[in-house]
């Protein structure tokens, strides 16, 4: 009998994560960190000596996104910080690599949002509305990110994300830090956020 090709990683934690079947319980807000973290975007295609994880786009989601709708509830900044949470384990692929993967890709990243979800106190899937409001802060962050750290031109980023309003983003600029010092903000973040809900 052929044996099942495994579908789990080992956390740091300690936790399996079945990716198959991913629970809430197996799910560690230390991980989604770390391993966000060592993520790199735009695969790694970015000046400066470190990369820029999916962690540190994660803050800067949500600081557009509370910038974008200030009356939003606390849950929603939450769901915007882990919009990507799924990248701890399944990493960061660009647009096209996902088109060539195919629909199991969005499954797969599916699963993973709902548990992860569930495991912090929010439904399993967002409401439509809010799940539009926290793309356009990201489409803005892709913009920053093309425009300040990937080379492009802002014509060029403009055709691809859209040109974003100047006074959401005149006093963000994109730092590049060491991967503990982004880990430990976006904890730091989540922490605050989860107080906040309480």
């Amino acid at each position: 009998m052929a044996q099942q090709p495994r579908a789990w990683q080992r956390m740091l934690s300690g936790r399996r994560l079945d990716l198959l079947d991913p629970t809430p319980v197996d799910i560690e807000i230390e991980d989604i960190a770390h391993g966000l973290a060592f993520v790199a975007r735009w695969n790694g295609q970015t000046h400066g000596d470190y990369a820029y994880s999916v962690a540190e786009h994660s803050l800067l989601v949500e600081t557009l996104f509370a910038r974008l709708n200030p009356k939003a509830p606390t849950k929603w900044k939450l769901a915007a910080l882990l919009h990507d949470a799924p990248e701890y384990v399944i990493g960061d692929m660009i647009s096209p690599v996902k088109s060539a993967v195919g629909p199991g890709y969005g499954a797969l990243d599916e699963r993973l949002t709902a548990a992860i979800h569930i495991r912090f106190g929010l439904p399993a899937a967002i409401p439509k509305t809010v799940k539009q409001q926290i793309k356009k802060a990201d489409r803005i962050s892709a913009w920053m990110e093309a425009t300040q750290i990937a080379g492009f031109a802002e014509a060029e980023a403009t055709r691809f994300f859209g040109k974003p309003d100047t006074s959401i983003i005149e006093d963000l600029t994109i730092v590049l830090r060491p991967p503990v010092e982004t880990r430990n903000d976006f904890t730091a973040r989540h922490a605050a956020l989860l107080l906040d809900m309480s």
